[in-house]
């Protein structure tokens, strides 16, 4: 298991074990899955109403796979904890929570203070994504 420094939940925290996309298919009672640079997260949307936990490991920093992987997800209506594991560092942060990562287990603690501007840096965002934060051309044409 790996160790959840940030958590932006009120539920419990999950705790349960992630098998891999590989082998979650065969296992009829796993609730956690670990998803693996290279693994299509559309193979978990069938699933999607079991799950309580999806982990998507970042093996380096520069691999941004798991953003692509958490989009999908979360369009498809996994509410689930979608958690960030592996190399994550503070510049991925606000990036990560926007695309619906909501949980992060980053293999080398990250300073809190750094972590918390970092979640906390931009005002304004250009995009709509899974964190339902008006875009800002949005906010321009509200009445």
């Amino acid at each position: 298991m790996v160790e959840v420094q940030f958590r932006f939940r009120d539920d419990e925290a999950v705790n349960d074990p992630a098998v891999t996309v590989g082998t979650f298919a065969e296992q009829t009672n796993a609730t956690a899955v670990r998803i693996e640079p290279g693994d299509d997260a559309r193979d978990l949307i069938p699933y999607l109403d079991r799950l309580r936990l999806i982990e998507v490991n970042f093996p380096a920093w520069t691999d941004g796979r798991g953003y692509s992987s958490a989009r999908v997800l979360r369009e498809a209506g996994f509410d689930g904890e979608l958690r960030a594991v592996g190399d994550v560092v503070i510049d991925m942060l606000s990036h990560l929570k926007r695309c619906g990562f909501d949980a992060f287990a980053p293999d080398h603690a990250l300073n809190p203070a750094d972590a918390e501007a970092a979640f906390a840096r931009w005002d304004n965002v250009y995009q709509a994504t899974a964190d339902g934060r008006k875009p800002v051309w949005a906010l321009r044409h509200q009445s």
